[in-house]
């Protein structure tokens, strides 16, 4: 079986208008998010050994925020990345649990044609900034992967957790 942990980026702000949209730092309530869902997967069994990263500063800095093991492999290609070119780059994946970092529209839409039935959250329909899934395959190889076939493990999004926590 294979795993994939599907996050779209925690919060950004949009604090200084000169930065352009690929250097956009992630705000407060993004470094938060991003440290609740790192100590949430360090508290499963969904630790990816291969981490695909869009190159934006928001995906970079929501990995560095969840504080887990490993070095991401930052992906042009997953920046603004619509379905087709999130499959393509997970297809190509040799991890056993691969977690892809990106941008909405386009995880949102990754998400629904993953899933074989969606989960009965409220948040999965828009997926907000840090919402992550985990979905199972039972594929040997992600070349193997197609559309559906995913079983949705979990789904949660920072707000979630911080509610619990708090």
């Amino acid at each position: 079986m294979k795993r994939l942990i599907l996050l779209r980026h925690a919060k950004s702000g949009w604090v200084n208008p000169e930065l352009n949209d690929l250097d956009r730092p992630l705000n407060k309530r993004g470094k938060r998010g991003a440290k609740a869902l790192g100590k949430w997967l360090r508290g499963t069994e969904y630790r990816p050994d291969q981490i695909l990263c869009s190159t934006a500063r928001r995906t970079r800095e929501t990995w560095e925020g969840l504080g887990l093991e490993g070095e991401p492999e930052l992906l042009d290609a997953l920046y603004h990345a619509g379905p087709d070119a999130m499959l393509e780059a997970l297809k190509a994946a040799k991890g056993a649990t691969v977690m892809m970092i990106g941008h909405n529209p386009g995880i949102a839409m990754f998400a629904h044609e993953l899933v074989e039935t969606p989960p009965e959250h409220s948040r999965f329909g828009d997926f907000p900034t840090g919402a992550t899934l985990v979905a199972g395959f039972d594929i040997k190889k992600w070349s193997k992967l197609e559309p559906r076939k995913g079983k949705v493990l979990e789904f949660l999004t920072p707000h979630d957790l911080i509610d619990q926590s708090e």
